[in-house]
């Protein structure tokens, strides 16, 4: 409880405690959070032999970058790293467009199917064919070894399109009204009015896509792992890791060696494991401040209803 003197706020001793063990608490929690992310970066710059002896640092004990330079010394990482980057860009703008039209149509409610529309997409979040089936459909559709099976999959996500849908029929229904007495058609009405009304779930939505579509890996597997001009980044990282599993046998008695030249030359799948957890995660890193204001937004808008 506190009490007003002279002007002033004068805290009572259980305020003092409750601040005192409130910022503890979150001291506390903020280097659980940190200590994983400092480790992981301490590893992937530290010696490979010498993290195999003791991997709970915090601060690179022999200096090396030798495990960026593995990495990095097959020239095709560059190349997938642009694959990465083109499909995470274009994927993106494309599934968010896509997705938000289709979500404006089905918040309408003088639209017939609406219910029926946002039955069947729900329905998937459930229930699938399996694996063998899409590929049979990526294969009819002519989509297998190209470019676009990374984009055309994904254009409409069940997720995606819920949020999208709940947040745009919380809008105002008199703004839609008034451009439709204005004469404006529906496609006017949601470039013009809905999609910049939209931006906190719109940039949602896209970080949502966005993270999806520079992790992935999996569909290079099955549908381009023979085409290597269509690899992406994290598929040959993947690789990668598989190879330094294989060369040293995935054992941490194998990365000692009896001279200190060798030793300072090798790598670890721990060595390894930790900078493509580094090279795989800067990215979002640094996209990620500029889209904080609208991800928070998005999250919290239209939890309250007036």
């Amino acid at each position: 409880m506190t009490t007003m003197t002279s002007g002033k706020t004068k805290r009572s001793a259980g305020d003092l405690v409750f601040d005192i063990a409130n910022i503890t608490l979150l001291v506390f929690l903020l280097l659980v959070t940190l200590y994983p992310v400092i480790n992981t970066l301490a590893v992937s710059f530290n010696q490979a032999s010498d993290t195999v002896r003791d991997s709970t640092f915090l601060w690179p004990r022999k200096f090396s970058t030798l495990n960026y330079s593995t990495l990095f010394e097959d020239g095709m990482i560059y190349h997938a790293f642009f694959i990465s980057v083109a499909r995470t860009l274009l994927g993106t703008v494309t599934s968010v467009f896509c997705t938000a039209m289709l979500a404006y149509t089905i918040s309408r409610k003088e639209y017939l199917l609406r219910r029926f529309i946002s039955f069947i997409f729900i329905f998937t979040m459930y229930f699938s064919g399996g694996l063998i089936p899409a590929y049979m459909l990526i294969k009819n559709l002519h989509l297998y070894g190209t470019f676009w099976v990374y984009i055309i999959p994904g254009l409409v996500g069940a997720f995606n399109l819920i949020v999208m849908r709940s947040f745009m029929e919380g809008l105002p229904e008199s703004l839609v009204e008034s451009a439709q007495i204005d004469g404006a058609n529906h496609f006017s009405i949601f470039m013009r009015i809905i999609l910049p009304l939209s931006l906190p779930v719109i940039a949602t939505v896209a970080l949502f896509v966005a993270v999806g579509q520079w992790n992935s890996w999996f569909d290079t597997f099955l549908y381009n792992s023979s085409n290597i001009k269509l690899s992406t980044l994290q598929y040959e990282l993947m690789k990668k890791l598989q190879s330094a599993n294989m060369s040293v046998g995935g054992t941490a008695e194998s990365a000692f060696a009896s001279s200190k030249n060798i030793q300072a030359n090798i790598v670890t799948p721990a060595s390894i494991r930790a900078a493509i957890t580094v090279v795989a995660t800067v990215p979002i890193v640094i996209v990620y401040p500029f889209l904080q204001k609208y991800f928070i937004t998005g999250l919290t808008l239209g939890g309250v209803k007036e």
